[in-house]
């Protein structure tokens, strides 16, 4: 697969797999779902986090092909949500500017939307990636 194609670092995918057993892996891959799973059953009694360190490349393949590569880097948009979500600089990083003053102001809109965009930021990036891409 080209560079360009290259949504989502591999190296990324294994250190967040370190803490897989909350599912940061998982969120990382856009998948919210057994995220959430992983985060509630200790990457579901630890045996699933360990099956995942050999899943990590079909993850990372997989993202590659379902986002969209663009201006906005998936990785720089998740570390920014994970580590400064409750202040909304992920969705200024986005172009988002009236949402992440909101964000700014409000803790992350009282963490739920912070959750919200733990959830759904390869979505977003890949919207905006999309709609700038078509341009």
């Amino acid at each position: 697969m080209s560079e360009s194609n290259n949504t989502h670092s591999i190296v990324v995918g294994y250190i967040a797999w370190a803490f897989g057993i909350f599912g940061a892996h998982r969120f990382y891959y856009g998948k919210p779902l057994t995220g959430v799973i992983w985060m509630l059953t200790g990457g579901v009694l630890l045996i699933g986090w360990i099956i995942d360190l050999f899943l990590i490349p079909a993850m990372d393949a997989e993202c590659n092909a379902r986002f969209k590569a663009g201006p906005l880097d998936y990785t720089v948009a998740w570390l920014l949500t994970v580590f400064l979500g409750a202040f909304g600089i992920q969705r200024f990083y986005m172009g988002k500017w009236i949402s992440g003053i909101i964000w700014l102001l409000t803790g992350g809109l009282f963490g739920i939307g912070w959750i919200y965009d733990l959830v759904t930021i390869n979505q977003q990036v890949d919207d905006i990636n999309r709609s700038l891409t078509l341009h």
